[in-house]
């Protein structure tokens, strides 16, 4: 048995191309049944966030897994996925420097480590992972938290929102009297709405289609929600729009905001796009007084504050290095019995 990783990331593929392979929540479960009916397929978890679409399965054949695999993503998004692909050790090891934070566009990213642990626990709770493949994330989540214990990886801003909110800092100067709007309530949002709060920010709204989630967000950092369809009023008096939502498609249009930017009266509107597909439409950027960062954006910003984390990561390189090395042995260890009783028979 073999462990296979493929998929794509922000080193890979560009945000034009990863928003066209990202996978709602709601399409996981079918997806990871088409995964499981590839010829020698036994199990399988499906990763797919802002930064990456990847795959890790449970396979006797990895080429053809990969191959079904590339099949089904191009009839999806109806062009050639660019994957990469790793098999045993090497696939683990990717897995463990996932999970650590280690690859993503952010070193030392904590939101990545609840985005595995969220695509395990759907495919587990489909019946779609296989022994080795509980093992094996059950292994990373103790990696992920060695690593964040026993070296400084997380020194600084070490998420998405974290840097989203330090670029508004650079822009303003001080974010105490500036007013912020949140487009979606999720995690992304949660954490980007907090990080605002420690920043002194003057006033949050926070607008989701589900008004309930929104509510609640907004009392725990002492903000004001709004009905998603209502969001629009309140934008003459916003300094910062922030949107993180699951709209498949882009809710931040030129025709969408070109009247509303008359009532702003020549206001600046910083809008930071942090969802993958994209809120927002790239040519907004081109009106008047509208300046958008999008995912892709933001890693020249989070690279200023790496010092510190880049001396960490030949540390954490070893710990996963030795986790690595107790995982292949424990894989080694479950197929030892079949090969001695395989060569008593013979």
């Amino acid at each position: 048995m073999n462990i296979l990783c493929a998929g794509l990331n922000h080193r890979t593929a560009h945000l034009d191309v990863r928003e066209r392979f990202a996978v709602h929540e709601n399409e996981m479960e079918g997806l990871l049944g088409r995964l499981r009916a590839i010829e020698g397929v036994s199990g399988a978890v499906m990763l797919s966030t802002c930064n990456r679409v990847e795959l890790y399965a449970s396979s006797l054949c990895p080429m053809r897994a990969l191959e079904g695999f590339r099949s089904i993503l191009a009839e999806r998004a109806g062009l050639e996925a660019p994957l990469y692909y790793h098999a045993t050790p090497q696939a683990v090891r990717h897995l463990f420097r996932v999970a650590s934070g280690l690859d993503s566009m952010v070193i030392g990213e904590t939101e990545i480590l609840g985005q595995v642990k969220k695509a395990y626990s759907v495919a587990a709770d489909a019946g779609a992972a296989t022994r080795p493949l509980h093992k094996l994330f059950q292994h990373a989540f103790r990696v992920a938290k060695s690593v964040r214990t026993e070296t400084q990886i997380t020194s600084g801003p070490t998420s998405i929102g974290s840097v989203a909110v330090e670029l508004a800092g650079k822009i303003f100067g001080s974010l105490e009297d500036r007013r912020v709007m949140i487009l979606g309530a999720g995690e992304i949002s949660e954490r980007t709405a907090r990080s605002l709060q420690s920043r002194g920010v003057r006033s949050v709204i926070v607008s989701n289609r589900t008004y309930e989630r929104a509510a609640q967000l907004a009392a725990e950092i002492g903000g004001m929600a709004l009905h998603f369809d209502h969001w629009e009023k309140s934008f003459a008096d916003i300094d910062i729009l922030i949107s993180s939502t699951n709209a498949p498609h882009a809710i931040l249009t030129p025709e969408k905001l070109a009247p509303l930017l008359k009532l702003r009266r020549g206001a600046p509107l910083f809008v930071i796009d942090l969802a993958v597909p994209r809120d927002a439409d790239p040519a907004i950027n081109e009106m008047e007084g509208v300046f958008l960062y999008d995912i892709d954006s933001l890693e020249q910003i989070a690279a200023q504050s790496l010092d510190i984390r880049r001396q960490e990561v030949v540390r954490c390189e070893s710990l996963i290095e030795q986790h690595v090395g107790g995982f292949i042995s424990w894989m080694r260890s479950i197929h030892a019995p079949e090969s001695h009783a395989s060569r008593r028979t013979a």
